[in-house]
């Protein structure tokens, strides 16, 4: 999204669509085992929301101009936003701009930012770079009710 593209986006849906992933999106990034990479590690930053309202995901699909929605087996609805592009041009400027109310809500975009920010970089790529997003992964989401399926201790890489 370019910053014509932010301009162009009503304060009042803005903030509505801020106000409505500080309570129900989430930022994250995963890791996935893969024997074909060369660490043997995907690493894959996302913004999703789900929600049973396919018309409000629609709204902030549309809004923010990248991603994909998609049903599960349960009837919720799912958005979410994988591409490191769209993170890097699209989600991030948004919330930069419209932010959030909540300290926790904050604290990991800030964290899902600087991610964000290392991978279009290409950075986790590289050890160094890897150990230090699997690092502030760590950060991500801390507290009850946050799953990981692989933890720091199962990256064999981080030294």
């Amino acid at each position: 999204m370019t910053n014509g593209g932010l301009k162009s986006i009503e304060p009042s849906l803005g903030n509505y669509i801020a106000g409505f992933v500080d309570g129900e999106g989430s930022f994250n990034v995963s890791l996935k085992k893969r024997i074909d990479y060369k660490n043997s590690w995907k690493i894959t930053a996302s913004f999703n929301i789900s929600q049973n309202e396919r018309f409000i995901l629609s709204k902030i699909k549309d809004t923010l101009k990248c991603g994909t929605l998609r049903e599960r087996k349960d009837g919720v609805i799912y958005y979410e936003v994988t591409n490191i592009n769209s993170l890097y041009e699209s989600i991030v400027p948004f919330f930069q701009k419209f932010g959030f109310i909540s300290i926790k809500k904050q604290k990991n975009f800030e964290i899902f930012t600087k991610i964000v920010h290392m991978m279009k970089k290409g950075e986790h790529l590289n050890e160094k770079g890897f150990k230090e997003i699997v690092l502030l992964r760590e950060k991500l989401n801390y507290g009850i009710g946050r799953k990981r399926k692989y933890s720091l201790q199962d990256v064999e890489n981080i030294k």
